[in-house]
């Protein structure tokens, strides 16, 4: 029997177990149409789709999709930015049986390929402006039929009136479709609630294809099973005991495509009959700021990068924006400084707590309480129904005490089935019911666990071994530094040295020398980096984690030139 001390640190409120309902994650926007008929689902622009109207559209579609030949089990592709439309095509694609595949807008077409030929996409759905890339995927995919929708589908009319007469002056609005594809539009009308498919969805069958990010090696799809959706949604739910069902206002500024945004927002908000306010560039600050002010949002599911622009805004400094709406933000996809989370937290008057999660268990597994003081740096507490331990890295078998590093497992209701065509990933991550995280992690004796890096990511200089999460927190704790990421690079003595890429904070001067003085006093000389670049931004993921691998080959490219 596993020791599990966390239990005592939950918030009041927070349950060690939770009762799933045998449902397929759809139900949960019938049940809230069903209660909240009239309140809304997405706000877009200040446009509403209210419960009732979002579960009907999803009907419409559902109907649709099987007269398109979609059937139970099919993959269909979904290519589009944080719009109501997302919201109406994923849950469009469950009702009819399908499988969603929801893809970065943002990638290359190679990226694309991949993606489409490995999970066997015959649809896809996407927003206008990426039709052509699509387009030129088409040929060497198996994708047969496309279904097209815009931004001002869903606008009010005054801002669609603006939005359409920007367009014509840019040269028309509507991008000519190719034989064969549809109008999302035309088809919403073109079918009714009632010609939804009667078909069986159980809590068993599969809702999803998570494709990983590739940041680690070839990107894998992993398999959610609606039940693994379902008991997320509910587990972070159940997190936020003061959250009201009903009554508040989620904001979605993180990418639904990636299971962070996906569940930890649009699921929760919607079993939670929460309203949802799309911001479809999370880089927007000003669209994030004006809308939390607008919206009175309540609850910011966000990361780092984003929480930290928002304390530097000069606006926000100024007083210009009342955020004091917020009551509950988790932090996820990359470490949260204790400094951003002080400092957020007093801007606000809301809470700021760093979680943790991964596709392979979408998404949640980890989070610190929303209502008690936290250790510095903890992911936080296993969620209710989530076993977690630390093994050894020798024989990867042994559990550690407390105080020890080793690699994170994980057990749960949220872990996946397994990755698609990838019987040996598959086994590599998954065995005796425990999901081997590639986390390096260690836990208090309290239960709480604390990240120490990715295992591919380990630094070693002359035999040594660094984690560039320790060294990047040294360094953000400097007060000049905005930004930081830390890996390491080839070096022709050592084999191997710790390298810092530094985003200065606007309007400071910040030397080397000042930040080797700062890491000799609080680390071990050998972590201490040899190289610093000072840069105005780095390279992030599409929900700001910073891209350590990149700069390794942006850094060996100029080595190369030179």
């Amino acid at each position: 029997m596993i020791d599990r001390p966390w239990f005592k640190h939950y918030d009041e409120g927070v349950p060690q177990h939770i009762d799933y309902p045998k449902i397929p994650v759809h139900r949960f926007l019938e049940e809230s149409a069903q209660k909240y008929p009239d309140s809304p689902c997405t706000i877009f622009k200040g446009a509403v789709i209210r419960y009732k109207e979002m579960n009907e559209l999803t009907d419409r579609l559902a109907g649709a999709l099987a007269a398109l030949g979609v059937k139970k089990g099919d993959r269909v592709g979904l290519f589009m930015p944080n719009t109501p439309q997302f919201v109406i095509a994923y849950f469009g694609i469950l009702k009819a049986g399908g499988v969603v595949v929801a893809t970065n807008p943002l990638y290359t077409p190679r990226e694309i390929e991949h993606q489409v030929k490995d999970a066997g996409i015959e649809l896809m759905i996407v927003m206008s402006n990426y039709y052509n890339t699509i387009k030129k995927v088409q040929p060497q995919t198996s994708i047969k039929k496309i279904i097209v929708t815009n931004l001002k589908e869903t606008l009010p009319p005054v801002v669609k009136l603006l939005f359409t007469l920007a367009k014509e002056k840019k040269g028309g609005f509507r991008v000519q479709i190719a034989e064969g594809d549809y109008w999302l539009q035309d088809l919403l009308k073109q079918y009714q609630p009632s010609d939804r498919p009667k078909i069986d969805i159980s809590e068993e069958d599969v809702a999803l294809f998570q494709y990983s990010g590739g940041t680690t090696g070839i990107s894998k799809g992993a398999i959610a099973l609606h039940k693994n959706l379902v008991a997320n949604s509910l587990q972070i739910r159940h997190w936020m005991p003061n959250s009201v069902e009903g009554k508040e206002v989620v904001l979605m500024a993180i990418p639904l495509f990636h299971v962070y945004g996906m569940v930890a927002g649009m699921c929760f908000a919607i079993c939670s009959g929460a309203s949802m306010v799309m911001i479809p560039n999370p880089r927007d600050l000003k669209d994030v700021l004006d809308s939390i002010q607008k919206y009175q949002v309540s609850i910011y599911p966000g990361v780092p990068t984003m929480y930290n622009a928002i304390n530097n805004h000069p606006d926000v400094l100024a007083g210009k924006y009342k955020l004091n709406t917020i009551k509950a933000c988790i932090s996820g996809s990359a470490p949260l400084m204790r400094e951003t989370k002080v400092k957020f937290e007093q801007l606000t008057g809301g809470k700021l707590v760093e979680g943790y999660g991964l596709s392979e268990a979408p998404t949640a597994t980890h989070c610190n309480p929303l209502y008690q003081d936290s250790p510095p740096g903890s992911i936080g507490l296993p969620m209710p129904d989530v076993d977690s331990k630390i093994i050894s890295l020798d024989d990867e078998i042994t559990e550690l005490p407390p105080g020890e590093v080793g690699e994170l497992v994980i057990k749960g209701p949220q872990v996946f089935k397994g990755y698609h065509n990838m019987p040996t990933e598959t086994e590599n991550a998954l065995r005796n019911g425990w999901l081997y995280t590639g986390d390096i992690a260690r836990m208090d004796e309290e239960g709480y666990f604390y990240i120490v890096d990715r295992k591919k990511e380990l630094i070693k200089p002359g035999g040594y071994q660094v984690w560039p999460r320790e060294v990047e927190e040294v360094i953000i704790s400097h007060p000049k530094v905005l930004e930081v990421g830390v890996a390491g690079i080839p070096d022709p003595y050592r084999g191997e040295t710790v390298k810092a890429w530094i985003v200065p904070k606007p309007g400071v001067s910040l030397t080397e020398q000042e930040i080797l003085d700062w890491c000799k006093e609080r680390l071990a000389k050998y972590k201490i980096p040899t190289q610093v670049e000072f840069r105005s931004e780095l390279p992030k993921t599409t929900v700001g984690k910073i891209l350590r691998r990149e700069l390794v080959r942006e850094h060996k490219e100029k080595t190369a030139a030179s």
